[in-house]
């Protein structure tokens, strides 16, 4: 039973590789749990089906973010960004890719639109990044950084979510904690993920590099067309107003439906999106954002099967009859079980009480403090979430970057970002375990 989830995964990342579509791959990986567990095809149909549920909060909000984020930039506020950009970064390529991973890291606190943002400032950069010669698997690396990094080490907007689940986690589970104490034990890991941003920009993908037409398939809906210029006005005031009411609201409710809800809102409101315009925006934001939503709700599938075969179980157990008594084995089993866990279901969110249900009672056992339980389930729980086919950190970068069709999902997004990220996550999330 522990080989369902591993062979699992195997399965889905042999058939990423091959460039099978990613929902096609996570459904058969989904699948061949099911019928390796022993159930029948039908059944292991239903729990898919039924387990769906499990992300559908979070699809919701990645259409209604959509829709908010097409209703920012038909006020064509994003056009002043970009324009700015081309200004004044336009040769000057680790800079806009700095840039880019600050506009990122920004998404997931100050305006929580999350991956959003992407399909609306990344294309008309394309022709940017092309006459620059740009490889694209930095801007890629770039993106996943800021998508990843805040909510691992700041306790805000996205952040404030991740560590919030960590701590019911680890109360639940009997291991008491305050939020701070989390918030300092995740600093560690999270420094690995700017070690690797580093290495990305400056060293891996500093040469320059020739996008190729028809590397990631059809290209995308999103238009590449330069951006108008525009001036700042009223509408665009009025514009920010509503994201700022937008970001008080997620935070004060710690929901990002009700936030992207009253962004919406307050745009027809304040009527710098007209009224008649409603239903374009609503189907432009399923359009941009309908793909990545459906393979979470797949990928929320995968996950109930392995929950309820109880491969999951299966293999955590497994992998704690080789651990003994060394702390740094302990730390590195947890790790690559969490790696191997999280790639497969594509959410580090959802991850974290699954993982902690059963790390928490081995590591008090073990005389793990607090704050190294909480730097290990951080740590495994955020593993493969950059480097995953069906994690939003991945899907949302290609999203934006295939929209000439230039762009391959697996080999362009998922491969740099697991190299580039996964490796230096664990190596210092391993250390922090030890020395917390």
């Amino acid at each position: 039973m522990e080989w369902v989830v591993i062979g699992s995964v195997l399965i889905m990342t042999i058939l990423s590789l091959l460039r099978v579509n990613v929902i096609i791959a996570i459904l058969i990986a989904a699948l061949s749990a099911g019928l390796m567990s022993g159930e029948s095809l039908v059944d292991s149909i239903k729990m898919v089906v039924e387990g769906m549920g499990g992300q559908s909060s979070t699809a919701l909000s990645y259409i209604l973010l959509g829709a908010f984020a097409v209703a920012i930039s038909y006020t064509e506020i994003t056009s002043i960004l970009v324009s700015y950009l081309i200004r004044v970064l336009t040769g000057k390529k680790t800079m806009m890719l700095l840039a880019i991973a600050g506009i990122a890291t920004l998404s997931q606190n100050l305006i929580p639109v999350h991956i959003a943002f992407i399909p609306i400032l990344i294309p008309p950069l394309l022709k940017v990044f092309d006459d620059m010669r740009v490889d694209r698997r930095a801007v890629a690396s770039a993106l996943t950084f800021g998508l990843k990094a805040p909510y691992i080490m700041i306790p805000a907007g996205f952040g404030l979510l991740f560590h919030g689940i960590i701590f019911e986690a680890m109360e639940k589970n009997g291991a008491a904690i305050s939020m701070g104490d989390i918030a300092l034990s995740m600093l560690f890991p999270g420094a690995g993920m700017i070690v690797g941003l580093f290495v990305a920009i400056f060293i891996t993908y500093r040469k320059d590099r020739d996008a190729v037409a028809g590397a990631g398939g059809s290209a995308g809906v999103i238009s590449t067309a330069s951006p108008k210029n525009v001036r700042f006005n009223l509408k665009h005031g009025l514009t920010l107003a509503a994201i700022v009411a937008a970001l008080v609201v997620q935070i004060i409710t710690e929901n990002l439906i009700a936030g992207a809800l009253t962004g919406i809102i307050l745009m027809f409101l304040f009527r710098t999106v007209p009224f008649k315009s409603g239903d374009k925006i609503m189907s432009d934001g399923v359009a941009m954002m309908g793909t990545i939503a459906f393979v979470m709700l797949i990928a929320s599938g995968y996950g109930d099967v392995l929950k309820k075969t109880g491969a999951v179980d299966a293999l955590i157990e497994a992998s704690s009859e080789f651990l003994g008594g060394s702390k740094p084995m302990i730390a590195f089993i947890l790790l690559l079980v969490g790696l191997v866990v999280t790639i497969g279901i594509g959410t580090s969110f959802g991850t974290i009480p699954i993982l902690a249900a059963l790390y928490v009672p081995i590591c008090i056992a073990a005389g793990f403090s607090p704050m190294a339980i909480a730097a290990l389930i951080g740590t495994a729980g955020a593993l493969g979430d950059a480097g995953s086919p069906a994690s939003d950190s991945t899907l949302g970068p290609t999203a934006g970057l295939n929209a000439d069709g230039k762009h391959n999902h697996i080999w362009d997004t998922c491969v740099p970002t697991f190299l580039h990220y996964n490796i230096p996550l664990f190596i210092f999330g391993w250390i922090a375990a030890i020395v917390l």
